[in-house]
């Protein structure tokens, strides 16, 4: 019988298969270190903040303390921070570019930073901080192993996925947040290997200091309604459309405190009153810190005000729009909670189902990050109805159009085939060539 040639026998080649074992013990090893580095920064962190959090609710008019707090530490970013005050988009910018260091000193600047905001007071979140933490930190033993430039892409990308994952204990949508953050529409895969070891390792090494997570009420596994799919797309919608407002109004914030306050150091004075205002006029505190009981009022359907989320928004657009140090995520997940329990009962749907929806999608919207989001929430929520996670997260990443708490993304793919978007412009740069064609 002849032998076909067109079907040649099986080949393995050798020299890749070694490439592959020489890549995984390489980047197995170096995101393990950077996960026990992350994790126990991570760990530090959140046992400071749980402090901070207990004395300011045991001693709440330390509030009135807020702008002297801020200006102290506006002072010192504006003294010694340099190129740390850029924060998140300087480690994202830098996957891109890899061009400047990432300061080791970011790493103690924005945990002390965002302690004092939670400590007097201000709206702000968590995972801004384990970050940069990550990132700086990773980039530090890039300098220290003296590795080749063309690996410091994937040692930071493995340092923001342990410090996510680290800070959250979720280390599945912390090893696809790692990779997915840097670009609107792409996921760079070549970082696999580090990004899950450092992820997997981050959290157990803050596990293992005895740091716990908030833990939330399991999903009920809904079986697939077209009706409820249209119900979750339509309040996906809101979702995004609530991202926009959240990235706008700190942008704009931003924008007016830099213009009419010249002194940065002054910015987060001006936020603190307005918090103090604020706080005094609606008579509760409920919108200062982390805000965690509302998330789990919200997703446990005890319930809360209509306008809830509305609130919490504002707060945290004056904290973060005014200078002050933390992250952006858990008050997306106490806006997005809260305006899924509202959205819920207008749309005849189980408020805390839509809530446990909102706390990812709102998110996802904001940071361009759907894959991660779905995932966490299918992570928080212990693997309930992931095809409404799914749906949510998506159509709210869609609706945000090419906006983003991250402004240094840069954009894969664009969000819709007509869009003017370029592929690898800057979400700043986006922003930017819109606001000239307005005027």
């Amino acid at each position: 019988m002849l032998r076909d040639n067109r079907y040649p026998s099986l080949r393995v080649d050798f020299q890749e298969f070694r490439l592959f074992l020489w890549m995984l013990t390489k980047w197995s090893l170096i995101g393990g270190v950077i996960g026990v580095l992350s994790g126990t920064a991570s760990a530090i962190f959140l046992i400071s903040l749980d402090w901070a959090t207990h004395f300011r609710l045991a001693n709440p008019a330390i509030l009135f303390l807020l702008p002297l707090a801020g200006f102290v530490v506006g002072w010192i970013y504006h003294r010694f921070a340099g190129t740390a005050s850029q924060g998140n988009n300087l480690v994202i910018e830098e996957v891109h570019s890899n061009q400047s260091r990432i300061p080791l000193r970011m790493a103690p600047l924005v945990l002390l930073g965002t302690v004092v905001t939670h400590l007097f007071g201000g709206s702000a979140g968590r995972e801004g901080t384990a970050i940069q933490m990550g990132a700086s930190l990773a980039d530090a033993l890039r300098r220290v192993l003296r590795l080749q430039p063309e690996d410091r892409r994937l040692i930071i990308m493995a340092g923001i996925s342990g410090g996510f994952a680290s800070v959250f204990g979720t280390p599945v949508a912390g090893f696809v947040f790692g990779m997915e953050v840097q670009s609107v529409g792409r996921i760079r895969y070549e970082g696999i290997i580090p990004c899950l070891v450092s992820a997997c390792v981050g959290d157990l090494v803050t596990r293992a200091w005895g740091v716990t997570h908030s833990h939330y009420p399991a999903l009920a596994n809904v079986e697939i309604e077209p009706v409820l799919l249209v119900k979750v797309a339509l309040a996906g919608v809101a979702f995004g459309l609530t991202s926009i407002l959240f990235v706008e109004l700190i942008h704009t914030i931003k924008h007016w405190q830099s213009r009419f306050v010249k002194y940065p150091p002054l910015r987060p004075v001006v936020g603190g009153v307005a918090i103090i205002a604020l706080t005094l006029l609606l008579g509760t505190q409920d919108y200062l810190g982390l805000s965690l009981p509302l998330i789990h009022q919200s997703v446990s359907g005890e319930g809360v005000m209509t306008l809830a989320f509305l609130l919490k928004l504002i707060f945290t657009a004056i904290t973060l729009g005014s200078g002050y140090l933390g992250g952006e995520v858990t008050p997306l997940f106490v806006i997005g909670s809260t305006l899924g329990y509202t959205l819920g009962r207008l749309l005849g749907v189980d408020p805390a189902f839509m809530a446990s929806i909102g706390f990812v999608a709102v998110f996802a919207g904001a940071s361009n990050t759907p894959l991660a989001c779905a995932l966490m929430g299918i992570e928080l929520f212990s693997g309930g109805s992931p095809i409404y996670l799914i749906v949510g997260c998506f159509i709210a990443y869609l609706a945000s159009g090419h906006r983003g708490i991250y402004i240094t993304q840069r954009v894969g793919t664009p969000k819709t085939a007509w869009s003017d978007v370029e592929i690898e412009e800057s979400l700043k740069s986006v922003a930017e060539r819109r606001t000239k064609k307005s005027n």
